[in-house]
């Protein structure tokens, strides 16, 4: 989970600089050079139109529609990512044992450690890195729909409910809103694994980082934030269903023993 953390920040810091941050503040449009232009943000762009078309004019209702579109496109690879997490989380013992037994730092002992780890991952059909190829493939799709919605400049001219999608939130409901949703939902992702004091500090910081981002973004992010937390809380609560079902026993039972 660790690893998996440090990595989604450094895809993030990659794909930021690659993309460049300047960009953001360039409305996106069909004469947009460059491959991330023309094959990310700018489909993703039109689909957001074209759905506001379809759904009456309200880019709104169209960021909600397309937000959702692209989780349910990239569901397979959060599946994947789940049960390859599983996995590995089902060798935990196993691996400490491994551990336990070639405590030695010395090369020789950390090589023979290697092997055997290797051999285990072998034996039970695991690739370590199979968690981390999704994480992989979804970033540059979901940072591209977050530059979509910001260079598209219709979306700025266009009300919400009470907000007007390219001004900030006025009663800061939305942000709050989507910190919320950024905690339940790690909290759920977060269910029946071990807790460490680094998964305990990114529970609270990337909830608080969203909240402070969103307090000054337009509110059209801060929307698509909020829906994109909550179909997230729901696909993981049905695809971790078991999971928090023998969490919440176990707690039922430790409770019990007391």
């Amino acid at each position: 989970m660790k690893k998996r953390i440090l990595l989604g920040i450094g895809l993030l810091s990659v794909f930021m600089f690659l993309t460049g941050c300047s960009e953001i503040k360039k409305p996106i449009t069909s004469e947009s050079s460059g491959f991330w232009n023309e094959y990310i943000v700018y489909p993703l762009s039109w689909l957001i139109k074209e759905g506001a078309l379809i759904l009456g004019g309200s880019f709104g209702l169209s960021i909600i529609v397309v937000t959702i579109l692209i989780r349910l496109a990239i569901l397979p690879l959060m599946i994947k990512q789940t049960r390859s997490s599983k996995a590995m989380q089902a060798l935990q013992p196993e691996m400490a044992e491994l551990k336990k037994k070639y405590s030695s730092k010395d090369q020789k002992t950390q090589q023979k450690l290697q092997q055997e780890t290797m051999a285990l991952f072998s034996k039970h059909g695991v690739n370590p890195m199979a968690g981390c190829f999704p994480l992989i493939v979804q970033m540059p799709i979901l940072i591209g729909f977050y530059h979509a919605i910001s260079r598209t400049r219709e979306i700025a001219n266009d009300n919400f409910l009470w907000f007007d999608l390219g001004d900030k939130d006025p009663y800061y409901i939305l942000p709050i809103v989507a910190g919320i949703t950024t905690f339940i939902q790690q909290k759920i992702m977060m269910a029946g694994q071990d807790q460490n004091p680094q998964m305990a500090m990114m529970l609270w910081m990337m909830p608080i980082m969203i909240v402070v981002f969103a307090f000054s973004f337009p509110a059209a992010l801060s929307l698509y934030w909020v829906v994109g937390n909550i179909f997230m809380i729901v696909q993981t609560y049905f695809i971790k269903g078991p999971d928090l079902k023998m969490a919440k026993a176990s707690g039922n039972a430790g409770g019990a023993k007391k």
